[in-house]
């Protein structure tokens, strides 16, 4: 009698389960590995959407003659197992995930393969696993299942099944709901990376990430405006910030009337003349939001020269009056923000230079920066003071053209210089912060006014003191703490940021411009070389995974000012808005989607993965909860409203890039 096991074998279904199965398998490893977890409504949407997957693989095995067949099945499964293997690694290194768009940078993160391949060893007992299905198939598959080319009628049978099998889960889709984050939501109207692993899976997610880098994303036309935060009129609008301990309330005499910080853009005219849908609603929205207001800090560093400084992987856990004496110093006699944070975005660790550099959010599955490069940019601080006759600087210690910054730099209105371009620094890795201070200060201490950016590298990982020149270098200072060898080299690497602070200050002092200098500087993101048990040993204590790991501080300090406690929540959205209010520059705050922090307006950080915080509430994204920090009651629809803000300023940001949206209101002088 026949083995009907092994005659169910030779039949084309088995192939065509075993695809299916093969990348359901694949989706729950990814989940379980990256999210602990497989109690999610993700997935169930991963299994779902692994059937026409599994079905697409088999078709396009079945096309041709035997040969040709039994290749592809197997060398298929090779091609979509390194995808999720490489998922897993990337994730591993940066702490997102690997856009298509990533794939032109590849060259670029390359030069950490030491990085790379310590990843891949310590994701190896999830890695492994992954290549299950391509062992089941090389050794047994290939001698068991069918690969002959399969008849018209199985074909037409095929394919009918497998678009039934796509929209199954979009009809589910359309029954569940389609609420903001929603999977309907994530799939049809919002590119949010992030969620949309969690909520549709790793294979649906680079599905749509690959429509929309071929054929381009835009949201819903024609969309009503906003409903923006509760805002305090101008007429009522007075000083508050916040601001504690140093200052005395402000006593009711004192009030005083503050005009909006707008410029003199006549949005009806624009909007009456525009025939473009998209740009007309962009006028509507920009209308729409509530301006913030000045108040008693505006102007309050008018004339001075700006130092600002983005950090590699700078936390406030570093500051410590007696290892970092420098940083604790401008930490506690400047402005001190005791709730401010350094999200992560979506595709890469340059973002957060876009975030801090331009108030906009950035684009999912684009280098916002290197797209923006064309783009008229007019509040970026390099350009905003050119245009008051300062002499506009930047200076990278690392390869001058990573992530295309010999591009975008110029264009946020710098003359810029970094390793082989004009910066003549030791080749190390990394680079010594204080030796580019050193070098480079010379070139600028005696304009007569000037603004100078700066992108550290000395924290970067890998933290060891044998693959990190900075962490080596410094080793002796840290030889002697309670850490493990990845926090000392950490804390040692920002040792060299901390002299070169103190440098700079020195070199700002013997030319006599301290007190008329302030130095501004944020991280770009959290340092995620540590692990999760590293930062807890660093914090003290567990880190909380999705609002406290990206807390850090905000350095805004001038020689001589009397220090001042601001105890709102702000991120580095706000960074342009609020130095653009402190100078005095000219700016429309309803342009950018930050804002100045010493104003009344409500404030609100936004997270990469659309979680926020309020001055009421934090809602967390991926968990669909909210959780009050006041005893206030909150209004009807409160979590459903800044949701609805919090996408639109997504959406509006990426609209702004895409269409050069600047050009149009701001026009270049």
């Amino acid at each position: 009698m026949p083995d009907s096991s092994c005659a169910f074998f030779k039949t084309p279904y088995a192939r065509l389960l075993f695809h299916i199965a093969s990348f359901a398998y694949l989706e729950l490893l990814f989940r379980i590995w990256i999210y602990r977890s497989l109690f999610s409504i993700g997935t169930l949407y991963s299994v779902l959407y692994a059937i026409p997957a599994g079905i697409l693989i088999f078709v396009l095995s079945s096309f041709f003659p035997l040969k040709i067949n039994r290749f592809l099945s197997w060398a298929l499964i090779l091609i979509y197992t390194l995808i999720y293997a490489t998922q897993v690694v990337y994730h591993s290194v940066f702490h997102t995930f690997l856009s298509l768009y990533s794939l032109t940078g590849t060259g670029q993160v390359l030069q950490f393969w030491q990085q790379i391949l310590t990843a891949i060893l310590k994701s190896l007992p999830i890695i492994i696993p992954m290549f299950v299905p391509l062992a089941v198939m090389l050794l047994f598959g290939l001698k068991k299942f069918r690969f002959y080319p399969l008849i018209r009628r199985y074909l037409c049978i095929s394919i009918a099944l497998f678009i039934v099998m796509h929209f199954f889960p979009l009809l589910f889709m359309n029954i569940t709901g389609n609420q903001i984050y929603s999977p309907y939501d994530l799939y049809f109207r919002t590119s949010a990376p992030e969620l949309s692993m969690q909520k549709l899976g790793m294979l649906t997610t680079m599905r749509l990430d690959f429509k929309r880098l071929i054929f381009g994303f835009n949201p819903p036309k024609n969309n009503p405006a906003p409903k923006p935060l509760p805002q305090p009129s101008e007429e009522d609008s007075t000083p508050s910030s916040g601001e504690q301990s140093e200052g005395q309330p402000t006593h009711p005499a004192d009030l005083h009337v503050y005009r909006p910080n707008v410029m003199d853009i006549d949005f009806n005219s624009l909007i009456a003349k525009e025939k473009d849908k998209t740009i007309k609603n962009m006028h509507g929205y920009f209308a729409s939001v509530q301006p913030t207001v000045k108040n008693k800090y505006t102007g309050l560093f008018k004339d001075c020269n700006l130092i600002f400084i983005t950090a590699e992987s700078y936390s406030h856990y570093v500051v410590d009056k007696d290892l970092t004496p420098t940083l604790y110093m401008l930490a506690n006699q400047g402005f001190k923000f005791d709730d401010f944070y350094n999200p992560v975005w979506g595709v890469s660790t340059i973002d957060g230079e876009y975030v801090a550099c331009t108030g906009l959010l950035p684009k999912s599955g684009v280098w916002s920066l290197f797209r923006s490069y064309k783009n008229h940019l007019p509040f970026a601080m390099g350009n905003q003071f050119s245009r008051l006759g300062y002499s506009s600087r930047a200076y990278h210690n690392h390869t001058y053209s990573y992530y295309e910054r010999d591009k975008s730099h110029p264009n946020m209105g710098y003359d810029y210089k970094g390793v082989g371009n004009g910066l003549n620094i030791t080749k190390q890795w990394p680079e010594s912060d204080l030796e580019m201070v050193d070098v480079t200060t010379p070139e600028f201490i005696n304009d007569k006014k000037f603004h100078v950016y700066y992108i550290t590298v000395s924290g970067h990982l890998n933290y060891s003191f044998y693959g990190n020149q900075m962490a080596n270098k410094n080793r002796k200072f840290v030889d002697a703490l309670p850490y493990s060898e990845p926090v000392k080299a950490y804390l040692a690497c920002n040792i060299e940021l901390d002299r070169a602070l103190k440098l700079l200050i020195e070199r700002l002092e013997q030319a006599g411009v301290a007190d008329k200098t302030v130095i501004a500087m944020s991280a770009d993101h959290y340092p995620y070389g540590l692990t999760k048990e590293n930062l807890d040993e660093l914090a003290g204590h567990p880190v909380e995974n999705n609002f406290e790991l990206y807390k850090s501080s905000l350095i805004l300090w001038k020689k001589g000012m009397t220090p001042i406690t601001i105890d709102r929540v702000c991120s580095s959205l706000d960074i342009i808005p609020t130095l653009s209010n402190l100078f005095g520059l000219e700016y429309d705050s309803r342009l950018l989607m930050g804002q100045d922090i010493m104003s009344d307006s409500p404030p609100l950080v936004i997270f990469g993965n659309r979680s926020w915080i309020t001055d009421k509430a934090c809602y967390n994204a991926p968990a669909d909860s909210l959780e009050r920090i006041t005893d206030d009651p909150l209004p009807e629809n409160y979590a459903h409203e800044i949701n609805k803000i919090v996408n639109d300023k997504f959406t509006y940001s990426a609209l702004v890039l895409d269409r050069d949206y600047y050009r149009l209101v701001v026009p270049p002088n």
